[in-house]
């Protein structure tokens, strides 16, 4: 009776009552995770909507707006989109791997491994409860997805509309978006499926809708002499063959690391299948081409550059319906394996339990003690008198939680951001320690050292800043703006 079972395939109601449980999970994780520098400078984007920002699209501040618009300025109003997009993308990455993915034995088995797999991944277990650009990356991707599976499956061209759709969302979500993007216009160049559907009007509808949604992004980037593109894009002529070998086993590790070792080896156990049955199998097809040239840029970046560990969590979809074909007997133990090491962080991040350096424990380093380093601060600074930082992260937080002080932000950046432009004042000035041998301190006619404050999180400190009492230079050529309040 159980060998019957199995090959009728898996109670899909019981797997969707376990992905609430999750979501429950790390909505909860997400409320009780302190913000990091990187969401409170997200915040600050979502309180000066544009087109555009230095280092991303504006997708995620759009995010953090709506969150906040229902739940406040708290952690779980900023990440509120991050657990309930990972449980929605989840559902339409189930079906995608219905449609494009093969093997022996019912669909619904591929549907339950593809988002067993994903969502065992370290990336996704902490993406979701926190909120950066790759939060919503990860939910256009898989919606791509969902409708490229679509496509194939039922022949439709309408579907190229929603294809072109989310690929331009992704776009507005993260550059990198473009590269699975650029791997399909591949495989309708050299493949004859995809030449066939060249010949019809969709795909070509399907593109010029994703270039619309994108088109506000390069609207900004032209009014700012393009510097989100220069800033992205600049990086991609490095060459430092010299350190290629540093750069590309950092890149093998992060992704080991991101996947957790199991999970990479289904990934690329089911690249390998892919391969062998691309020229049968369309489904293999397509996403071999969605996959491969996106990550031989990554490869081509390493050979002159660090490639951060998270750029290419944006193919890990695709890769798990790759992974989803049953032959793989070990994915339970995988996914085992990958949510154990995804619930370690969320406890370290949220109770704590193992001591640990800064330079072991991320969650230390990146999200401890903002609360008491502001408390802190705010006691130093006069009344009436500015708060300010030169590190976007670090001011940023600041300005989240210290809403009855001004906060300014001095660093070129800001100039970019339609915020008011301090005229000058008195105030307190913090410099991280590791920064003061580098200290710039042109934008103030006068500045004395008061102290040292500390961020630390149950005695053990994280961080050590030094405090300036200082009066703002008006017309400082250095970029200074007062940033937003929480509530």
């Amino acid at each position: 009776m159980r060998g019957g079972a199995e090959r009728a395939g898996p109670d899909l109601s019981r797997w969707g009552l376990a992905l609430i449980g999750v979501t429950v999970v790390r909505l909860l994780v997400a409320a009780c995770t302190p913000i990091s520098p990187d969401e409170a400078y997200y915040w600050v984007w979502s309180r000066t909507l544009a087109p555009g920002y230095l280092d991303h699209p504006p997708m995620v501040a759009l995010w953090i707006r709506a969150g906040t618009a229902l739940l406040g300025n708290g952690a779980l109003g900023v990440r509120l989109l991050g657990p309930l997009s990972a449980a929605i993308g989840t559902l339409f990455l189930a079906q995608a791997a219905r449609d494009l993915g093969s093997g022996d034995g019912p669909p619904s088995g591929r549907m339950v491994r593809a988002g067993v797999l994903l969502n065992a991944t370290l990336a996704l277990g902490i993406g979701a409860v926190m909120m950066t650009p790759d939060t919503p990356l990860l939910f256009f991707m898989t919606l791509a997805l969902w409708a490229l599976g679509r496509l194939l499956a039922t022949g439709r061209g309408a579907w190229w509309l929603v294809l072109g759709a989310a690929l331009g969302l992704a776009c507005d979500s993260k550059y990198t978006a473009v590269l699975p993007g650029g791997g399909l216009a591949l495989w309708c160049l050299c493949s004859r499926a995809g030449r066939a559907w060249l010949r019809t009007p969709w795909p070509w509808c399907g593109a010029v809708l994703a270039a619309i949604l994108f088109l506000p992004v390069i609207r900004w980037n032209e009014a700012h002499h393009w510097a989100s593109f220069v800033r992205q894009g600049g990086r991609a002529g490095d060459w430092r063959p010299a350190r290629a070998v540093q750069f590309l086993s950092e890149l093998a590790g992060g992704q080991l690391g991101l996947m957790t070792p199991l999970i990479a080896l289904a990934f690329g156990a089911g690249l390998w299948r892919a391969w062998r049955r691309a020229g049968r199998d369309p489904g293999a097809a397509v996403l071999l081409w969605w996959i491969i040239p996106a990550g031989l840029v990554f490869v081509q970046h390493a050979l002159g550059d660090r490639v951060q560990a998270n750029w290419p969590v944006l193919l890990y979809p695709a890769m798990a319906i790759l992974a989803a074909s049953p032959v793989w007997r070990f994915w339970r133990a995988g996914a085992a394996l990958g949510f154990a090491l995804t619930l370690l962080v969320y406890l370290q991040s949220t109770l704590a339990p193992v001591s640990l350096s800064p330079h072991l424990d991320i969650t230390l380093r990146q999200m401890a003690g903002w609360r008491g380093l502001a408390q802190a601060v705010d006691g130093l600074a006069a009344p009436g008198g500015f708060v300010a930082a030169d590190e976007y992260g670090l001011a940023s937080e600041l300005a989240l939680a210290l809403p009855r002080r001004t906060v300014i932000g001095i660093e070129p950046r800001w100039a970019l951001f339609a915020l008011p432009r301090p005229v000058g004042g008195n105030g307190v000035f913090l410099c991280s320690m590791r920064r003061l041998r580098d200290l710039d301190l042109s934008p103030f006619s006068s500045a004395t050292r008061i102290g040292t404050v500390e961020r630390a999180r149950k005695g053990n400190v994280a961080e050590r800043y030094a405090v300036f009492r200082v009066t703002l230079a008006p017309g400082s050529r250095v970029g200074a703006a007062r940033l937003p309040a929480g509530e």
